[in-house]
């Protein structure tokens, strides 16, 4: 996943360490700090600054405008939680649109259901894509050869507002709701959508760490509430997205209620089932929500 904000963060020297670090501000009061063994890529523009790092304890790490994108330590929890939750809730997914997700973290893990037959990944980027392979090159781990995948370079919200095909699971591996991003956070999006899903088909995206990202919480819940039965959360913990648990949104027609023992067994059919952080069990307790949330999403 690459998020973004508008606040930019500087390379500094860390006076304790006595070594370059990044310092990430996505709030004004708080922030997080990496150390930088070294530097990889840096590409600073008028559009955007972009750099590539290597840190002891998180391995590659990837910013985008002052603001961590991913790290090769802890990305398999976000895509492994942003995939195989929908893939294993549904009963018989063939079909799959990733909007966004040019890194290949996403398809990396879809490609590992054997029973999915189209995979279509929309990415306004092509340069996402080429930088991925070329300088991370674990996050895909050669995903894109999968024949089952077909590449769009394309906007996304234009993209599901002219298809006329049809998915069973929708993964939106998008941006925070800012900026280029902000489109695919709209009512307008998320109707969009819900006219590609097959009759029991599942949308999914990324929304934000809701400790600190109320606002988004809500806005999503009620831009998604006109267009589905069925809309909530699950959360997981990405250490570098800082300020507690990431919550990802959740939509249906129909109220996915899977047995645990039902998740193991269409765990069986994968060709891996060696997750750094998924399990069935994990998947169930995802959906139960801590307190602060629930009145965020009651309104209370």
């Amino acid at each position: 996943m690459l998020r973004t904000i508008a606040s930019l963060s500087l390379i500094a020297t860390s006076l304790i360490a006595e070594q370059p670090r990044f310092l990430e501000t996505l709030y004004d009061s708080w922030g997080q700090s990496l150390g930088i063994s070294e530097e990889i890529v840096r590409h600073k523009s008028d559009q955007q600054d972009l750099i590539l790092f290597q840190n002891p304890m998180f391995g590659r790490v990837l910013a985008l405008d002052g603001v961590i994108q991913l790290t090769e330590a802890d990305e398999a929890i976000y895509h492994e939680m942003m995939v195989h939750v929908p893939l294993l809730s549904h009963d018989n997914p063939k079909s799959v649109l990733v909007i966004g997700g040019g890194d290949g973290g996403s398809l990396r893990e879809i490609v590992k259901h054997p029973q999915i037959e189209r995979i279509v990944l929309v990415d306004i980027d092509q340069s996402v894509i080429t930088f991925s392979k070329e300088y991370l090159p674990k996050l895909s781990d050669k995903a894109f050869e999968d024949p089952r995948i077909t590449i769009a370079i394309a906007d996304g919200a234009k993209f599901v507002a002219e298809c006329k095909d049809t998915f069973d699971v929708i993964i939106c591996d998008s941006t925070d709701p800012i900026g280029p991003g902000e489109v695919l956070f709209t009512s307008e999006f998320y109707g969009d959508c819900k006219k590609l899903l097959t009759k029991h088909g599942i949308f999914v995206n990324q929304n934000g760490v809701p400790f600190l990202q109320q606002d988004e919480l809500t806005k999503t819940l009620n831009n998604r509430k006109p267009h589905f039965k069925n809309v909530g959360f699950y959360t997981a913990t990405v250490p570098t997205y800082v300020g507690g648990p990431m919550a990802f949104g959740w939509a249906s027609d129909k109220k996915y209620r899977v047995a645990e023992s039902v998740l193991h067994q269409r765990m069986e059919k994968l060709k891996t089932k060696d997750f750094f952080y998924y399990t069935p069990a994990v998947h169930k307790a995802a959906f139960v929500l801590p307190n602060y949330m629930l009145k965020v999403i009651e309104g209370k």
